[in-house]
């Protein structure tokens, strides 16, 4: 068969998976699931690859001979590889050198001064190898290929994470790196029985995911049930750990999430430690715990680097303020609505002369004041940083300005939609925060059309709700819905670290101790 017929020739066949349950049959042209074998030809195996990366400028194919005798190709990515250490490590080597009758193989892996030289014998690997970064040196009469580890790409410098900062605590954040983000694991984590499993994920970009777990604190069952979830989708390709906690989620059209985000790897250490599953996805700095409840969403890594008082005391304020985050502008428009006589006399004679030249009823107020007050805050966050917060500050306090001044708001709904605004900045977890935020405008319906009866049955269906759906198999309001005693010491407070001797129970078997007991410091102890 001549050269010319075998480029008429499809390379690659498009493959078809099995027929789902619903009846959609899916289809895949990833080059990646070949399984045939390398080619010995040389440039048959050349004209596969050209074929494969036809159109694709970045691709290099560099033909050497070994030792001046072994026709060889090294295949590589433009931007994906050192080029410095390609040269200096891989193609010297190989062109210098006096081993004339010695193996290929043998060749290679003595004369190559890199840590990482793995065989490939088939093109799926092959192209894989590629594909991420890694030259493959393929030999004539030879049916397997040499991946070489110089990998290299540009990746933005360990810095602190901006939406979860502390005051006293590590600095450091996870990035789009995968390799350094589990690094960072590892400086936390020393043991080794800190597991990490790899995954690919998506048809295209073949999207690597690590699911990492301490070895005896987490339970077999949560592990196969991660990797299962993650396993099985079939998708063209995962871009952020959003996308793939979307798939994997308990109950999507919740608003509540069920699934941690976290961009510090000391959180992640902690939860691990606790007997949790964390996920880490290339590409993303936000890495995944599972399985988490809704106080969870409350805690942050803070409170419990300060002193156990300080800490309770934030959270319980934390507390508070979610509760007025919620409910303020629900139970400002019910009270004016249909229970004035709840208000005293002369706050409601206050409220009553703001209110004198306001043409709308307290909740089309409370909406339009509530929907400017988001699109204030979504344009601080788009605009560019360094003008961002000048228009949400600005526009929020000339805003408010002009339409009391106009007469179309009043200043106390004013006074009221701030507040609550400010109420949900300090929830820690910006994911729990959108969904509070999302959880307010029914809130404000139900409270102008039924009244302080409207804000009852909103709280029974939420916690209603809330107490139905589950994270990964553990109940999403436990330790209280189910109540166990022993695990609410971590709750709506956070006891002193030699109380916290018990780990969460969440699923199946566990490791109930993380630390010995009678650990409260007493000064004079040692002196007896």
């Amino acid at each position: 068969m001549s050269a010319r017929q075998r480029k008429k020739q499809p390379i690659f066949k498009r493959r078809k998976t099995k027929q789902s349950d619903k009846g959609q049959i899916t289809e895949s042209s990833n080059p990646g699931g070949i399984d045939a074998e390398l080619p010995s030809d040389l440039a048959e195996a050349e004209e596969i690859l050209r074929n494969v990366y036809e159109n694709c400028s970045d691709v290099m194919f560099r033909s050497f001979y070994i030792d001046k005798k072994h026709k060889a190709l090294l295949v590589y990515i433009e931007g994906l590889v050192n080029g410095e250490e390609l040269d200096e490590n891989v193609l010297s080597p190989l062109f210098q050198g006096s081993d004339m009758d010695s193996e290929t193989e043998e060749v290679i892996y003595k004369r190559l001064p890199v840590s990482t030289v793995k065989q490939v014998r088939s093109l799926s690997d092959c192209i894989g190898q590629i594909s991420t970064g890694n030259p493959v040196i393929l030999v004539d009469k030879e049916n397997s290929g040499f991946s070489v580890g110089l990998s290299k790409w540009d990746k933005r410098a360990i810095e602190e994470p901006t939406a979860e900062t502390v005051v006293r605590g590590p600095r450091e954040g996870f990035v789009e790196t995968i390799s350094v983000n589990t690094s960072l694991i590892r400086r936390k984590i020393h043991s080794p029985k800190l597991k990490m499993m790899s995954l690919n994920v998506g048809d295209y970009t073949e999207t690597k995911v690590i699911i990492t777990f301490v070895e005896g604190l987490a339970d077999q069952t949560l592990i196969d049930e991660v990797t299962n979830r993650i396993s099985r989708l079939n998708i063209d390709g995962v871009l952020e750990s959003g996308v793939l906690e979307e798939f994997i989620e308990d109950n999507p059209h919740s608003p509540f999430p069920q699934i941690l985000s976290t961009e510090r790897p000391d959180v992640v250490a902690a939860n691990l430690l606790e007997g949790r599953v964390g996920i880490i996805v290339d590409g993303s700095p936000h890495a995944l715990v599972v399985p988490v409840t809704f106080y969870s969403f409350l805690q942050a890594s803070e409170d419990y680097y300060q002193r156990y008082i300080i800490g309770t005391s934030i959270r319980l304020l934390r507390y508070l303020f979610l509760l007025i985050s919620l409910f303020l502008p629900s139970m400002y428009v019910a009270l004016l609505t249909f229970h004035q006589e709840m208000i005293p006399t002369s706050l409601l004679i206050s409220i009553a002369a703001s209110r004198e030249q306001v043409p709308f009823p307290a909740l089309i107020e409370a909406l339009m004041m509530e929907i400017t007050f988001e699109a204030l805050r979504e344009a601080g966050l788009r605009l560019p940083k360094q003008i961002g917060s000048a228009v949400s500050i600005v526009g929020a306090l000339v805003i408010g300005e002009a339409a009391v001044s106009a007469g179309i708001v009043s200043a106390p709904m004013v006074i009221v939609v701030a507040l609550t605004g400010v109420a949900s900045f300090t929830i820690p977890r910006y994911s729990a925060s959108a969904a509070i935020r999302m959880l307010r405008f029914p809130m404000i319906i139900l409270a102008g059309t039924l009244g302080l009866l409207g804000i009852i049955l909103g709280i029974i269906t939420i916690v209603v709700h809330m107490a139905t759906i589950r994270s990964f198999g553990e109940p999403y309001l436990s330790p209280m819905a189910p109540m166990k005693k022993n695990e609410m010491k971590d709750v709506l407070m956070r006891a002193p670290w030699w109380k916290l001797d018990r780990r969460p129970h969440f699923t199946g078997q566990y490791n109930k101790y993380r630390q010995s007991g009678n650990q409260r410091p007493f000064p004079d102890k040692g002196k007896e």
